[in-house]
């Protein structure tokens, strides 16, 4: 089983056949610590051989420091991949606990959250609940799968989503299948984000101005523009370790935009004459579609998979301490959090706001569209300025795998790391294509639930087959069906996501206005 997964093991980038250059090379047990080791399979089948008869057995002391260790000095000598210490994703195994749970929380929770209500506005009370607890169960199960998958039992790392999954199913279907949802989870977050920053930037302005204010304000392009230069001046941070005090903000802010909101909305009381009654629809396959939408909401509201193995990648790891441990305990601390703020905010809010919940917006909208009069301003504006920030926080962590991917592009071809003014440039260059794209294309957001339908399987069904491929569990014993089960399930979610989505589009249609933000 271990071979198999040695030899299958393509990386995300192309690589140098090293093989027929260099000789196969013995290391220290203590090796599986370097960064270098977690792209082992770039090695010849006869490496990889050679290196599994290496007892893998870390004989290093933990005490002993990275930089006093005579051991870790000899071994920048025998580096097998350098290219995975010059990529931001894996150039610091420094990581811990903390970190993680930091990096997941941020990843974890969104301005998506917020729209949670609108799905019970459909789904009604009870299925509501039921819906967004089986969703919350079912990815943290994922979860879990992704964790323990990170390292396989020949002691190679994987280090990105797409590489297990060419690791697994081949680079063919990797790029069929996985490399689309998992590139618009990074590329199109951050596309949103600037959208919903740059919005709540200029609310936040007009609610610090006032209403006696003569101020000229900026437009929605220019807000855009303000935001996007912050994001852009903050993703200069090297790597995905530096980046961890920006996550522990961008987590507090969460935390706090969350719980703040759904604080006022319950303590100012429900709305008057409000329904619980679910939506009726124009028509029956309208309702049916209506409630295939409320379920891709649930399930989008779950994001942060196709980071969790990058997040991983960040800690040390060895035979007797591996990096699923610490892991684990920090992503249960992050999704604990993460369930204090998502199920009151979906209970409470249909609780406060029932049918009349904005669909555009969701919480945050109808917070200013029914308490802006009655709530103080310091309320109001301290609500926009934790989005603001946590939104320009979510931008680092979701552009790391594009960065790594650009970076990857030059350190290939190069065989040299990227210089640092190179570094500056592909970045600030990927910031300002995503500001274009949110200027451009405005209306990117009406195809959000058929895009999500097709991004939906990276978090409920791919891992499962996964683990079905990898771990390769007794025929129909309880894991081998639970996996299948599960992973056939989310990929009909995701068809009749899609559908419902075709559908939305065609039956509402959209407003096409290029470069014409509203």
């Amino acid at each position: 089983m271990g071979e198999v997964v040695e030899v299958s093991s393509v990386p995300t980038t192309p690589r140098a056949n090293v093989a027929s250059t260099t000789p196969p090379i013995s290391a220290p047990p203590s090796q599986y610590h370097s960064p270098s080791l977690s792209r082992s399979p770039l090695l010849s089948v006869e490496t990889t051989e050679h290196k599994s008869k290496t007892p893998r057995l870390s004989l290093t002391p933990r005490f002993i420091t990275p930089l006093g260790s005579p051991i870790r000095k000899a071994l920048h000598l025998t580096k097998l991949d350098p290219q995975d210490a010059w990529l931001p994703i894996t150039e610091s195994r420094n990581g811990n606990a903390y970190y993680a749970a930091f990096h997941a929380l941020t990843s974890g929770i969104g301005i998506q959250a917020l729209i949670l209500p609108v799905a019970f506005t459909v789904l009604g009370w009870s299925w509501g609940v039921i819906t967004l607890t089986s969703a919350f169960i079912w990815q943290l199960y994922t979860l879990w799968i992704l964790v323990q998958l990170h390292e396989s039992e020949s002691g190679t790392r994987y280090s990105r989503y797409l590489q297990l999954f060419n690791a697994t199913f081949g680079e063919r279907l990797g790029k069929l299948l996985a490399v689309f949802p998992i590139m618009y989870l990074s590329g199109g977050t951050c596309v949103a984000l600037i959208i919903i920053g740059g919005s709540t930037m200029k609310l936040f302005f007009q609610i610090v101005c006032g209403a006696t204010c003569h101020a000229k304000p900026l437009t929605n392009v220019e807000w855009y523009l303000v935001f996007t230069c912050a994001a852009v001046l903050l993703s200069q941070l090297p790597n995905l370790n530096s980046i961890a005090g920006v996550s522990l903000i961008g987590a507090i802010t969460a935390v706090g935009y969350c719980t703040l909101i759904w604080v006022v909305s319950v303590t100012e009381g429900r709305m008057p004459d409000v329904s619980y009654d679910p939506v009726k629809a124009k028509s029956e396959i309208a309702r049916i579609f209506g409630i295939f939408n409320a379920l891709g909401i649930i399930a989008f509201a779950f994001r942060g998979h196709n980071l969790i193995l990058e997040i991983q990648a960040t800690m040390p790891s060895s035979e007797k301490h591996p990096s699923r441990v610490p892991m684990w305990r920090g992503v249960k601390a992050a999704y604990a959090l993460i369930a204090i703020c998502l199920f009151p905010l979906a209970i409470g809010g249909y609780w406060a706001y029932g049918h009349k919940i904005p669909p555009n917006g969701g919480m945050l909208t109808a917070l200013y569209a029914f308490h802006g009069r009655d709530t103080s301003r310091a309320v109001l504006g301290l609500t926009s300025l934790l989005v603001v920030i946590n939104a320009v926080s979510s931008f680092q962590i979701y552009g790391m795998p594009m960065f790594d991917h650009m970076e990857s592009q030059y350190t290939s071809r190069m065989k040299k790391p990227l210089p640092w003014w190179l570094r500056a440039v592909s970045r600030a260059m990927f910031g300002y294509g995503c500001f274009f794209i949110a200027v451009a294309i405005p209306f990117l957001g009406s195809l959000a639930g058929l895009i999500g339908g097709l991004a939906l399987p990276v978090t409920l069904a791919y891992p499962c087959f996964m683990w079905v491929v990898i771990k390769k569990p007794m025929r129909f014993s309880k894991m081998w069906c639970l996996n299948w089960g599960l992973g056939l399930l989310g990929m009909g979610l995701s068809g009749l996501l899609v559908a419902a989505g075709v559908w939305s589009v065609i039956d509402t249609g959209i407003k096409v206005s290029f470069f014409k933000p509203q």
